[in-house]
């Protein structure tokens, strides 16, 4: 309270003497550093002693809106908001004034807002300073997608962060949306969290927002905030269904592919591809030949060699679309050689040829140099016991051999 009234009393004698010396602007940043609670929706800190229509500036820093009372009709104000970045304007006829999360900016490293008449001396500007101890906001955030819908965000502890300091994340869609906080932490050694990981993402044509929050029994925890257009942290999946038909006459490959799969892209032109063919053989100190890029989904490898065999690597990355510029990942490495068909139908033709040729010139050699019949005369069998006929067969078959029939014919003769 005896805090509070202080800082209340510096800001009476301030607008008596018309100015805030550099000293009166720490005690207010110290003040605002420890005893603004780190949670608060609404917050805006005046610092200007100057009279002006405008007054009572609110600051609701979770939708970027700011509000103000006027003690005269204007028929138009102009919003401005000013941080480490480039500033913005906007006109607006009467409170608040809403910046869209096109604006992009974050607050956490604080931010300057005005409110001006135009074509007047009238302003009033409102100084946002986040509170919590500083050192205590996390660090190196990041996010990546990755396998079409599943999406890691990462980060460090502050560097004065106290050691039971707990962080949260919440991220938004559109101003509209609420707030949506993660589902699945990832913790260290010591339970905080260091991560979130999200499944079922879908990326749309909005800047997301991410704020990570905290809290200590110890002291106030700044928080994080960043605006993330999802599809630059998207990670591609490999090129699908990719094929190669090498043949010896003539030599070359016919490689194809189809685009990597996504969850937000339909035009099928939105990608460049880079093609990776390298001999198999080859050492890591070797030259390597330089990659292609194409984007179409068919390219042909003339420099083919049937005594070679090469390993071939696709890649994609987005090109004037909202696809991710970086390159992704490589496709699974399949090799490049003579098709097996044409294998098999030289070896199946050179074995019939062979077999051709012994063929006829054996025909040949048993004309000219010996007699055929001699050659291939027949191979005699042996004797079968089992059928060999013994005498009483023998004479059983001569009594059953057919009697031959005679006629006699008498002639007489007589004596004259």
């Amino acid at each position: 309270m005896n805090v509070e009234l202080s800082f209340a009393g510096f800001l009476l004698v301030s607008r008596e003497e018309k100015m805030i010396d550099t000293l009166g602007l720490i005690c207010m940043i110290w003040w605002m550093t420890l005893f603004h609670p780190v949670h608060a929706d609404t917050y805006c800190m005046e610092l200007e002693t100057q009279e002006s229509p405008i007054t009572n500036l609110v600051l609701n820093w979770r939708k970027m809106e700011l509000s103000w009372e006027s003690s005269m009709n204007f028929s138009e104000y102009t919003c401005a908001v000013a941080t480490d970045m480039a500033p913005i304007q906007k006109q607006v006829e009467s409170a608040p004034c809403h910046f869209s999360m096109e604006v992009n900016l974050p607050l956490h490293n604080g931010a300057v807002f005005t409110i001006e008449v135009p074509n007047t001396n009238i302003s009033k500007n409102c100084t946002f300073i986040p509170g919590g101890m500083p050192g205590t906001a996390i660090k190196n955030f990041s996010c990546v997608i990755y396998n079409v819908s599943l999406m890691n965000c990462t980060w460090h502890e502050g560097r004065d962060a106290p050691g039971d300091t707990q962080y949260f994340l919440y991220w938004q869609n559109s101003r509209e949306e609420e707030e949506k906080e993660c589902e699945l932490y990832v913790k260290d050694e010591n339970g905080r969290h260091t991560g979130c990981q999200f499944q079922n993402v879908t990326i749309k044509d909005t800047i997301t927002y991410f704020v990570v929050n905290g809290s200590s029994k110890d002291s106030l925890i700044q928080f994080y905030d960043q605006y993330i257009e999802l599809y630059k942290i998207e990670r591609l999946t490999p090129p699908l269904n990719v094929t190669a038909s090498c043949t010896a006459d003539p030599q070359g490959c016919i490689i194809e592919w189809q685009e990597p799969l996504t969850s937000h892209v339909e035009n099928k032109g939105c990608f460049q591809y880079e093609i990776n063919i390298q001999n198999k053989d080859e050492t890591k100190d070797e030259k390597m030949d330089p990659p292609v890029r194409v984007r179409s989904y068919r390219y042909e490898f003339q420099n083919f060699n049937v005594k070679k065999i090469y390993i071939l690597k696709i890649r994609a990355r987005g090109k004037n679309c909202l696809v991710n510029s970086n390159w992704g990942e490589w496709s699974e490495p399949i090799e490049l050689s003579q098709r097996k068909e044409d294998f098999f139908l030289v070896i199946f033709t050179l074995i019939a040829l062979g077999t051709i040729s012994v063929t006829l010139l054996q025909t040949f050699l048993c004309k000219r140099y010996c007699s055929f019949k001699r050659v291939c005369s027949p191979i005699p069998q042996p004797r079968d016991k089992f059928n060999v006929l013994t005498d009483e067969d023998t004479q059983k078959e001569y009594v059953k051999l057919p009697k031959k029939s005679y006629t006699e014919d008498i002639i007489m003769v007589e004596e004259t």
